[in-house]
């Protein structure tokens, strides 16, 4: 996804749609930040639901306390 600024986008804007045309999301910039997405509109992909079953793996304890020791890590 490519980010510019405002003044790119006021100024490229035609050729910003363009690219949108062409399925590439872009996104806006004020000060660096994003603050607005232009994007195509309409189709969207569906989801597919159930694509990695079998794939992964959680262990049973994921969700486990951590140690003491690692969350000094953590903490500094």
């Amino acid at each position: 996804m490519r980010i510019v600024n405002i003044h790119e986008a006021k100024t490229h804007f035609s050729k910003l749609v363009d690219a949108v045309l062409h399925g590439d999301e872009i996104l806006i910039a004020m000060a660096g930040k994003p603050v607005a997405k232009l994007g195509p509109i309409g189709k969207k992909k569906p989801i597919k639901f159930g694509v990695l079953k079998g794939k992964l793996k959680i262990a049973k304890d994921f969700d486990a306390p951590l140690s003491d020791e690692f969350l000094a890590e953590f903490e500094g």
